[in-house]
């Protein structure tokens, strides 16, 4: 469960109430009495736990570090850290260090999980030992500050909600995440069984002609060469519809565009539909069938539409239909950021699914994702085999 590759700005969506958060914490801690030895490690810790997110465990370890490299410089400056909260530890490091706990716990794999967290507890606590102790000039003479138990029983209730957090939050994952496959098997069952009823409903028709018509031959002999036109016929009938209905995969697709016998210029009335600043380049030195590129006009408009739904701060929108060695690359790739919030209307999120699927009943390749220098990138290989 070591979290994805999580982009900065969902980050800074996701962890702006901690950063604010702790960002008071580091504010208050000048407050009173002026100190500053232990800033630079508060800062290094909380920094680490609003980015913890993108690499928890690394966080964690380099959490401890910090701790432990602040703890030495205040113990051999001789410097206590300014109102202590806990072991040693100031309020903006015993938040961070509950943050990167709970992060830890939510996405990492239970071992790792487990040695995070102990060693941030372990720092913490012999942190305690190491800084110098700390006493306010307001104390009364016989007060020597929090007693032992009373901060143990403290960082065990802190502990606790850290850990409690971290679970909670990892349970909520793992329900979220059961809940979007369920319903992505639920929609690939969908997607066959409509597949299975049209193929019932069209194709047997025209098997149950071929079959109709062989019967006819084999009790009439002489009737043989009126016959055999007829099934040949209702053969490539059958063969269109098949490739037809494997190429579109679902039968309730109203909007889908219409294929000619010249694919070029049906790729660019689906670009200039679009609406999209769209750079497009379609080589096609072979004829490609019109079943097959019904397919390769749904991939580049289902491509597009996300484009239109998803993608903000767009510039270019990179179309490419070309064949080569006997396949049809089809490329749809953009320069956009993710939206900040769901399209109107929201989405289904089974554009992906769909396509996948109508690519691999055709026996190609298929693949989706986020381009290293931003944006997306759809990427499809349908082989072409022509109509017969």
């Amino acid at each position: 469960m070591e979290s994805t590759h999580l982009g900065w700005r969902p980050l800074i969506r996701r962890q702006w109430p901690l950063a604010c958060a702790l960002l008071f914490f580091l504010a208050s801690g000048f407050l009173g009495e002026v100190g500053w030895w232990h800033v630079p490690g508060s800062v290094v810790v909380c920094v680490l736990a609003v980015v913890a997110p993108r690499r928890p465990f690394d966080a964690a370890l380099s959490g401890a570090t910090a701790v432990a490299a602040s703890s030495i410089v205040m113990r051999v400056a001789g410097v206590p850290p300014m109102i202590p909260m806990l072991s040693g530890l100031v309020l903006a490091e015993v938040a961070a260090v509950m943050a990167i706990i709970a992060i830890v716990i939510r996405h990492v794999a239970s071992m790792r999980a487990v040695v995070g967290t102990a060693t941030l507890v372990v720092v913490s606590v012999v942190a305690g030992v190491v800084r110098p102790e700390y006493r306010s000039p307001y104390w009364p003479d016989d007060y020597t500050g929090p007693g032992f138990w009373a901060q143990v029983v403290f960082g065990a209730v802190l502990l606790t909600l850290s850990v409690g957090t971290g679970l909670y939050f990892r349970a909520r994952d793992r329900e979220r995440a059961t809940a979007v496959r369920a319903e992505v098997a639920a929609a690939q069952h969908a997607e066959r069984m409509a597949l299975a009823r049209e193929l019932h409903d069209v194709v047997a028709h025209y098997v149950t002609g071929i079959v109709v018509h062989a019967q006819a031959a084999q009790a009439v002999p002489s009737a043989v060469q009126e016959v055999l036109p007829i099934i040949v016929r209702s053969g490539n009938e059958a063969l269109t519809e098949m490739r037809r209905l494997v190429g579109t995969l679902r039968g309730t697709d109203g909007d889908a565009p219409t294929a000619t016998s010249d694919l070029a210029d049906d790729v660019r009335g689906v670009v200039e539909q679009s609406g999209q600043p769209v750079r497009l380049h379609v080589d096609l030195p072979v004829p490609v069938p019109p079943s097959l590129g019904r397919s390769v006009l749904r991939l580049v408009q289902e491509s597009l539409t996300n484009t239109r739904k998803h993608a903000e701060g767009l510039s270019f929108v990179d179309v490419s239909v070309v064949v080569e060695d006997g396949v049809v690359h089809v490329v749809v790739a953009d320069d956009g950021r993710a939206q900040s919030a769901d399209p109107a209307g929201g989405t289904g999120g089974y554009g992906l699914v769909g396509m996948r699927e109508r690519v691999e009943l055709l026996g190609g390749r298929f693949s989706a994702g986020r381009r290293a220098g931003g944006g997306w990138e759809m990427r499809a290989a349908l082989p072409v085999a022509e109509d017969r």
